[in-house]
């Protein structure tokens, strides 16, 4: 593929990929998933992944901490509408910023070493984040209550001193509930997609992957791997702070809970589930992830009834308690075997099992003619 045409064709697979989210809630009903609140999760935890991806893909620095940006981002998005209003422009920029800062000062000290030791300490630091939140900083975090909107708050670009109005986010007298919500965190996924599809295909990402490829050898040629490290570390961790943000402005309450290390573990298992390193993969894997959570999660003991009622009673009985352990509160072990199929048969994830798809249909009838002549290789 020629450089001409790659800019073109980045911006058709964008213009598709803008369509396919955009209609999500059309082609996601047969499955279930077609309403607002999982969408949004789609969107929010997407652009998380994404973010992560941006360091983990392309550096290979593997961050077990990013929880505390998303917890940085919920917080200073919920302190922008109890000080500003509801408006959720101001709480996304703000979030971006303050939790641009808090990764730069983290990245600064955690890049100073690499491999495990740099994921230990930036595990170290998002529970040390998570527990100053619970304790010392309480009155700012509202501790284990968690930190909202409330009345009293001044809001001073809310009418009336902030003590009328929604204490719901709102872009212009647009609800960020139900679909609304849904949307504008679609388009912030959009926004966010794209500025790393730009990054990905910048001197600024071949740099990030030459970090990942060799980083002795990129030193050695002179050229100092650190500062693309420490920006790729803070631009992942605004990728967060956003993802936080738009959980407050979707539902406008803060919890330390944000920051724990699962939290910093599950965007881990979705870029590795969906493919670390590719543009499509870590939201695919955000997706998949949710939807289990959220749909497997639910099913019951009814609901199984419902779905092998087709079968003999004597068949029915044991394949409803086989499939229970895999439902309801046993929703992790279903993941846990999709994450293990993935990892063993797939070590690409998802995106590489597309790919071989791909290679499949690509495949020309005359390769399999091995006497039939063909012209040199250009």
């Amino acid at each position: 593929m020629s450089t001409k045409t790659s800019p073109a064709r980045d911006y058709i697979f964008f213009a598709i990929f803008a369509v396919a989210v955009l209609t999500m809630p059309i082609w996601l009903e047969p499955i279930g998933a077609g309403y607002p609140d999982l969408l949004q999760k789609f969107a929010i935890f997407g652009l998380f992944a994404t973010g992560f991806n941006i360091l983990f893909g392309l550096t290979g620095y593997l961050s077990f901490g990013h929880a505390a940006f998303l917890g940085v981002g919920s917080y200073t998005a919920v302190w922008t509408f109890k000080l500003l209003g509801m408006n959720p422009i101001p709480a996304v920029i703000m979030a971006i910023i303050a939790s641009g800062i808090f990764a730069l000062a983290i990245g600064y000290v955690s890049l100073r070493r690499s491999g495990i030791y740099f994921s230990i300490l930036t595990l170290a630091f998002a529970q040390m984040s998570y527990n100053l939140a619970y304790s010392v900083l309480t009155p700012i975090t509202n501790g284990e209550t968690g930190l909202r909107v409330l009345r009293s708050d001044p809001r001073l670009f809310d009418g009336n001193g902030g003590q009328e109005g929604p204490l719901i986010a709102n872009l212009f007298g647009i609800e960020m509930t139900g679909w609304g919500g849904f949307y504008f965190c679609a388009v912030i996924l959009l926004i966010g997609f794209f500025v790393a599809q730009r990054i990905f295909r910048s001197p600024f990402g071949i740099m990030l992957r030459a970090v990942k490829t060799n980083q002795n050898r990129m030193t050695y040629t002179g050229l100092n791997p650190r500062p693309y490290t420490l920006a790729a570390f803070v631009i992942s961790g605004m990728y967060a702070g956003l993802a936080g943000a738009l959980m407050c402005i979707t539902d406008p309450l803060a919890g330390a809970e944000r920051m724990q290390w699962t939290a910093s573990g599950e965007v881990v298992l979705m870029t590795i589930l969906g493919g670390a390193g590719t543009l499509l993969g870590p939201i695919f894997g955000a997706a998949l992830i949710k939807y289990f959570e959220n749909i497997f999660s639910a099913f019951n003991e009814q609901t199984l009834h419902e779905i092998f009622g087709f079968l003999p009673d004597f068949i029915e009985g044991p394949v409803i308690s086989v499939a229970g352990l895999f439902v309801g509160e046993g929703w992790h072990l279903t993941l846990g075997v999709l994450f293990m199929l993935i990892v063993i048969f797939l070590p690409g994830g998802i995106m590489e099992g597309v790919s071989r798809i791909g290679k499949l249909f690509k495949r020309s009838p005359g390769k399999s003619e091995p006497n039939r002549a063909t012209a040199p290789a250009e």
